[in-house]
């Protein structure tokens, strides 16, 4: 006879994975639920353990009981911010399995006895005293190992569980800090899963934050602002929804290349559906002494480019719009390449922070149907949580580059620091 042990997510599959492997004469001894083990086991579901046992027609070898198969835990957690949370201590495994192996190698010898008085009486009897009786000795194993790990549960939660707590709750504070920052809960999930990987009972506070604080650092990434080629000029698209003042940093970033940088500049505007929006940029041209031309179709945009060539940057002022409107996205693609082919081209997505993270997924998967685009963030001065400077660049994979934090120009305008940013998420100033 041969019995084996199958674990799965649900019973059905436990069981269909015994009949898979052993046939479809697999007998299911018992069927047990397994709890998950772990720092994080009160996130974790339980998974099924079935026995199963096949007996052959004609036996070679004495039966085997395979010594319990621990039990797996998900590869990832999936926090809620309103969970309890518990702190689990795991026993010492190497001690728990010599245990087992003691407990294991008793049983084995009782169930020879068994087999082989069975099979002198000629297999007479019936298969449900065989079933009866190893199921005895699943039971009998099963207590003698829960016993062990509570005895052992007991010795180690003195000495470490207290520190464990220490570190447990620190990571809980940390998880919620980052939902109030409006952080999403897939992506503090994943930071949180990196970090169960690397971390054990004993870690430090100190090493908990250094390691989260890393981990945002990378994937934020590396800010991605204007970079001037030796092949000029450089045509610079500004795009994005109304509202969001992209007229006024097209303003701050001419002046720091104007001004700071001493580069030749000049201004596109093509938002003619605002009134007066031409006139404030005419404004800033005036103080920056930089040409100023209004655009009303790609191809004049064409020509105005050429007509700036010996520039080292061309600022293009697109129109606002809701991203729903589908004749004024075709309008902006249709301006982008008008250039693309003959200039060096850059797309900025003009974003605010304190839009809602549902209405910036739309208005990243619009734009990002006709074009690649890096993001600048503005008005991050009117809200205390930067969770969508994290949310959008994860979910639409487009590099940062500028953020805004009011309306004084030519300040208020730097490129984007992710040290700062990092900090505000993890409860800093």
């Amino acid at each position: 006879m041969t019995i084996n042990k199958f674990q799965a997510k649900t019973e059905s599959e436990a069981v269909e994975k015994a009949k898979k492997e052993m046939g479809p004469e697999v007998v299911i001894m018992n069927v047990k639920t397994v709890k998950p083990k772990g720092m994080f086991r009160a996130f974790k579901g339980v998974t099924y353990e079935v026995t199963a046992a096949l007996e052959e027609e004609a036996p070679k070898q004495q039966p085997v009981i395979k010594e319990p198969e621990p039990s797996k835990q998900p590869e990832r957690i999936n926090l809620a911010a309103d969970e309890r949370i518990q702190i689990p201590v795991t026993p010492p495994q190497k001690a728990l399995e010599q245990q087992a192996e003691k407990v294991l190698q008793q049983l084995q010898k009782q169930g020879e006895s068994e087999v082989g008085r069975s099979q002198d009486e000629g297999k007479k009897a019936h298969s449900s005293a065989i079933e009866k009786r190893l199921d005895n000795l699943q039971s009998l194993l099963e207590e003698r190992i829960s016993a062990e790990k509570a005895n052992q549960e007991d010795v180690m939660a003195d000495a470490e569980g207290g520190k464990a707590k220490e570190g447990f709750s620190f990571v809980k504070m940390l998880y919620q800090t980052l939902l109030d920052n409006e952080v999403h809960e897939k992506y503090a999930n994943q930071v949180l899963d990196e970090l169960e990987k690397v971390t054990s009972k004993g870690t430090s506070i100190d090493y908990i934050l250094s390691h989260i604080y890393q981990k945002l650092i990378l994937k934020f990434g590396q800010p991605r602002p204007i970079e001037l080629n030796v092949e000029k000029p450089l045509v610079v698209f500004f795009i994005g929804p109304t509202g969001v003042g992209k007229t006024t940093t097209v303003a701050k970033i001419a002046s720091r290349y104007k001004v700071d940088e001493g580069k030749k500049a000049a201004f596109l505007t093509a938002d003619t559906y605002r009134i007066a929006a031409t006139e404030q940029l005419r404004t800033y041209a005036n103080i920056l002494d930089m040409p100023l031309t209004i655009v009303y179709s790609p191809e004049e945009t064409k020509d105005a480019v050429d007509k700036f060539s010996d520039c080292d940057l061309i600022l293009v002022d697109t129109a606002g719009f809701s991203h729903k409107n589908e004749a004024q996205c075709e309008d902006v693609k249709n301006l982008i390449e008008s250039v693309s082919g003959d200039y060096a081209t850059e797309v900025y997505l003009v974003i605010s922070a304190t839009t809602k993270y549902r209405d910036l997924q739309d208005i990243c998967d619009i734009y990002q149907r006709f074009t690649d685009y890096k993001l600048i963030f503005t008005k991050l001065d009117e809200t205390s949580c930067y969770g969508n400077l994290l949310n959008i660049h994860l979910y639409s994979g487009a590099s940062l580059s500028y953020t805004t934090y009011g309306q004084n120009v030519p300040d208020d305008i730097e490129v984007f620091d992710t040290q700062k940013v990092v900090k505000k998420l993890l409860g800093g100033d």
